[in-house]
């Protein structure tokens, strides 16, 4: 007789049960990365404009989020510096996102127009 391969009922119920579980976590996870996403794509091109300005950089970066809905960062949260002759914009935030009762996932975002982490003061 051959021996039987395979999952059982159990198993695939069990297999079932955790590839549901990281989908839902997933759903709730992509909206804030593509959000994250979205803020890089948007200081770059505000510190590849030629902007010279904190006032111009902050108003600048108002009007993108306001067209793309991305009320995590404000312009009066991003930190502005220059480096040589161009301007660096860093910028860093905290998304909570409830998965369920009292569980809730916390992801620290941070980034700059650099690609470089913020320095350490």
């Amino acid at each position: 007789m051959k021996k039987q391969q395979g999952l059982s009922l159990i198993g695939m119920i069990l297999v079932s049960a955790v590839a549901i579980g990281v989908a839902i976590v997933g759903m709730k996870v992509v909206p804030s990365v593509i959000e994250y996403y979205t803020v890089i794509k948007h200081i770059k091109s505000i510190a590849g404009s030629g902007v010279s300005t904190v006032a111009e950089v902050r108003t600048a970066y108002d009007r993108y989020a306001s067209v793309d809905e991305t009320p995590s960062v404000a312009g009066a949260d991003l930190e502005i510096t220059k480096e040589g002759n161009q301007i660096v914009i860093y910028f860093e935030y905290q998304k909570k996102i409830h998965l369920a009762g009292n569980v809730s996932l916390l992801i620290e975002y941070a980034g700059s127009s650099s690609g470089n982490q913020r320095p350490i003061e």
